[in-house]
């Protein structure tokens, strides 16, 4: 998605054909790592990619039974402008460096991935329909990384206790610290890419506008967790799919799940830049 001339998704074939496609790459990803695990005699590790396994059956199901609800004939999938699954070196590293909040990182990262993928589609798509049918698959890869980021919150939990309470902040405050970031990482971009990085900052200056005369629950981050770009990012994205997940107001879900978009293309995009 980095090429000057947009990759575009032509037909509908082509969205369910890449669709079903990377299912089935990311079951076959995670069945390998269970496998692996499980030769390894890290029976807890082989549990947690075998969920990761059923969860992607189930999303490769769904796709499935959209196929079969259309007239579309099979096809090949496009090869995509760069991998949408990455086992970020787990099929090669020592298990006992493992654990499942590192494998949960990875589950996220890739939908995330796919998320972004999906987004970029809709945005190029040559019709409608086109459009329609890749805004789908991104609704649905954010409700896969809200599913999985709440069993990394889980994991994380349940290996590290808690350092006490935290004092609640105000959730505006928290948004203008992120653009105050965003604006001081601008300047590391790489040529062409500070602008997509303040983009973000202003993105953030308005969701602390939109905020502050809301009375929304305030996040309580880990400590030290504003200090850094990418912990505050990944806090209020958390924050936001939590709040869609629970919204009884059907605006503020789709308030809250339009922040969590913004953020989650942020994360992808702040990754991305070099490190100090």
């Amino acid at each position: 998605m980095t090429k000057s001339e947009p990759w575009i998704v032509g037909s509908m074939n082509e969205v369910l054909a890449l669709a079903r496609s990377m299912e089935m790459e990311a079951i076959s990803g995670y069945a390998a790592l269970a496998r692996r695990m499980r030769d390894e005699d890290q029976p807890a590790l082989a549990a947690v990619f075998e969920a990761l396994v059923s969860e992607e059956q189930g999303h490769l199901d769904n796709v499935e039974k959209w196929i079969g609800t259309t007239n579309a004939a099979s096809a090949a999938p496009p090869p995509p402008p760069q991998p949408m699954f990455d086992d970020e070196g787990a099929a090669l590293v020592a298990p006992e460096l493992l654990n499942s909040y590192r494998a949960f990182s990875m589950a996220v990262r890739n939908e995330e991935r796919a998320f972004v993928f999906w987004t970029y589609v809709a945005a190029h798509a040559p019709t409608n329909e086109i459009r329609e049918a890749a805004e789908r698959m991104a609704r649905e890869e954010l409700g896969h990384v809200a599913t999985l980021r709440r069993e990394r919150r889980r994991a994380f939990h349940a290996i590290r206790d808690r350092r006490g309470d935290v004092p609640a902040l105000d959730l505006a405050a928290l948004e203008q610290k992120l653009a105050d970031h965003l604006a001081n990482a601008a300047g590391r971009a790489p040529a062409g890419g500070g602008e997509q990085i303040r983009d973000h900052a202003r993105k953030a200056q308005q969701r602390a506008a939109a905020v502050a005369p809301r009375d929304l629950s305030k996040p309580s981050p880990e400590p030290d967790v504003m200090a850094r770009l990418v912990p505050l990012c990944e806090h209020l994205l958390d924050h936001y799919l939590d709040l869609a997940e629970h919204a009884h107001d059907e605006s503020l879900r789709q308030f809250a799940q339009a922040c969590a978009g913004d953020l989650v293309a942020c994360l992808h995009a702040v990754r991305a830049l070099p490190r100090h």
